[in-house]
C-alpha cells in the first residue's frame, strides 16, 4: 500500500449530505440508483450514481445521511452527470455498504 502525506488527504473533500431523492437507473451497466444529495447551503444539491441496490431499497435511502467526495470533476455515466461520489465499503459478497455518519451531522460537514 502506498502511503500519502497529510496534504494529500486534506485535498479530498469528503462531506456529509442527506439523500433527498432516489430513482432507479436502468441505463447503468450494473444495477444502480440515481441519488440526489443535499450538502447544505455551501455546496447545494448534487447528483450521484450509486451501485447499492443489493443492500438498500429506494424507500429506506431517502432521508439517510451519507459521506461523499464532492471535489471530483463531474463524470458522465450513461445519460446522467454524476457530481459527487457517494462512499461505501465492499463486502465479501460484492455488495456495497454505505459509509455513513453514526450520528446526525449538519449537511456539508467535512470529514476530519
Amino acid at each position: 500500500m502506498e502511503t500519502i502525506g497529510w496534504d494529500d488527504f486534506a485535498r479530498v473533500e469528503i462531506r456529509a449530505g442527506t439523500i433527498v431523492s432516489v430513482e432507479d437507473f436502468p441505463e447503468a451497466r450494473r444495477p444502480a440508483y440515481k441519488l440526489t444529495v443535499d450538502f447544505g447551503p455551501e455546496l447545494g444539491v448534487l447528483k450521484s450514481s450509486a451501485q447499492i441496490t443489493d443492500l438498500y431499497e429506494r424507500a429506506e435511502l431517502e432521508g439517510r445521511q451519507v459521506l461523499a467526495v464532492v471535489n471530483f470533476p463531474p463524470k458522465q455515466i450513461g445519460p446522467m452527470r454524476s457530481e459527487c461520489l457517494v462512499t461505501g465499503l465492499h463486502r465479501d459478497d460484492g455488495a456495497i455498504a454505505l459509509a455513513i455518519p453514526d450520528k446526525p451531522v449538519p449537511n456539508g460537514a467535512k470529514l476530519a
